[in-house]
């Protein structure tokens, strides 16, 4: 069993603000809004910035919410904190006593999380102020729309020195923070391809086109698009998510939509990939008579830590779990996010924080059933707490 020791006396600092941490972590659990319609959210930050006396500016609903905190020190580096508002369509079955109450909303990858550790790290950072800005970043919008680009061409991150931020997940266990340099999340791209033929009888295939036959053999042919055209030790992933077509048993389909995702790490497997994808199309297409488009749409980029700021987490984490608490990354994820937007106006990192105990079931983020160990808000607000204070030691330099 997993016995959590804390290196320094950061966590006993965080107790201080976890009772306030978890009511509002629930206050927003029970409260999830979709993107872009996080009114209420907002208004429960601001609430909170106020209460701890710093100021803040709203870009509205649909907007982020940056509160600031400025020191007297001239010149002073500014650092940025970020946190995402947004909860996600879905069904929660959690089960727990402060559960949605939105049908068909819930907090299922942890949002509600970010925001509590990021406004407890304000509190522990008002308690003894740095020397040097600190904004808090909470963005709208990160599952769907990007989000993260309403911040940035709002004009805030002008100025900002780097951005921190980070994820809850099961990967780990609390007392558990994993920070690494370099690719951590994937590049991930949308596509979408129409399948044309020529609808006809059930019972007379030979007078039409049908583009279910066209579908099936396209996603055959797309499977290995991975399996044999990429280098095995470079991480990609093309899923086809969805299907539609024909509206009858007896009817030979004259259209199909397939729908899907692309996901790579590297710039040249990706663009392999994209040219792959519209080379089998382009062939099936030509080899069953039937016209095949194929659309893609470009998703958040990778999200790449830079050198100086993964090391500045690095020892921040390290003064916060201890060395027993830091994890390597085996792999990047393939999953996506819109972080990314901010690591390319301004250096960054982000980290991952364990938020299971080993008595707890697994259990992936967006799973109607995700849910964290509350534990897990001290870990967070001390991490950006101290996070921001390495900073400040480390531009003084």
């Amino acid at each position: 069993m997993l016995v959590w020791e804390p290196a320094m006396a950061t966590i006993q600092q965080a107790e201080t603000i976890y009772p306030q941490a978890v009511k509002l972590r629930r206050n927003f659990h029970r409260h999830p809004e979709l993107a872009f319609e996080e009114a209420s959210t907002a208004k429960s930050v601001i609430a909170e910035l106020e209460r701890l006396g710093i100021g803040y500016e709203y870009g509205g609903t649909g907007g982020g919410v940056i509160g600031r905190l400025t020191t007297h020190r001239k010149p002073a580096p500014t650092f940025a904190l970020r946190a995402e508002m947004d909860a996600l369509p879905g069904a929660e079955n959690t089960d727990l006593p402060f559960a949605s109450s939105f049908a068909g909303k819930m907090h299922a990858c942890g949002h509600d999380a970010h925001m509590a550790m990021v406004l407890g790290a304000a509190a522990l950072l008002t308690q003894s102020p740095p020397e040097c800005n600190v904004l808090f970043v909470f963005q709208p919008a990160e599952e769907r729309g990007g989000g993260s680009r309403v911040v940035i061409d709002s004009g805030v991150m002008s100025g900002v020195d780097a951005i921190f931020g980070g994820h809850v997940t099961h990967h780990y266990q609390v007392g558990e923070i994993m920070v690494a340099e370099g690719v951590i999340t994937a590049q991930s791209d949308r596509f979408r391809i129409h399948v044309k033929g020529k609808g006809g009888h059930g019972a007379r295939p030979h007078e039409a086109t049908d583009a279910v036959v066209v579908t099936g053999l396209l996603i055959t042919a797309i499977q290995t698009l991975v399996s044999r055209e990429i280098n095995p030790v470079y991480p990609s992933v093309v899923t086809i998510g969805t299907v539609h077509a024909g509206s009858a048993p007896n009817v030979i389909a004259e259209e199909a939509i397939l729908e899907g995702s692309i996901r790579s790490t590297l710039p040249a497997v990706r663009a392999h990939l994209h040219n792959g994808l519209k080379r089998m199309a382009r062939a099936l297409g030509e080899l069953h008579n039937a016209d095949v488009d194929v659309g893609i749409s470009e998703g958040y980029p990778p999200v790449v830590n830079t050198h100086r700021e993964t090391r500045i987490a690095y020892r921040a984490a390290r003064n916060v779990v201890g060395e027993k608490g830091l994890m390597a990354m085996d792999h990047p994820s393939m999953g996506s996010e819109d972080f990314s937007y901010f690591l390319h106006e301004t250096p960054g990192c982000y980290v991952r924080f364990g938020a299971r105990t080993d008595q707890q079931e697994y259990i992936p983020l967006h799973s109607p059933a995700f849910d964290i160990d509350e534990q897990v808000l001290k870990v967070g607000a001390a991490f950006f707490d101290e996070v921001v204070r390495e900073a400040t030691l480390q531009h003084q330099v």
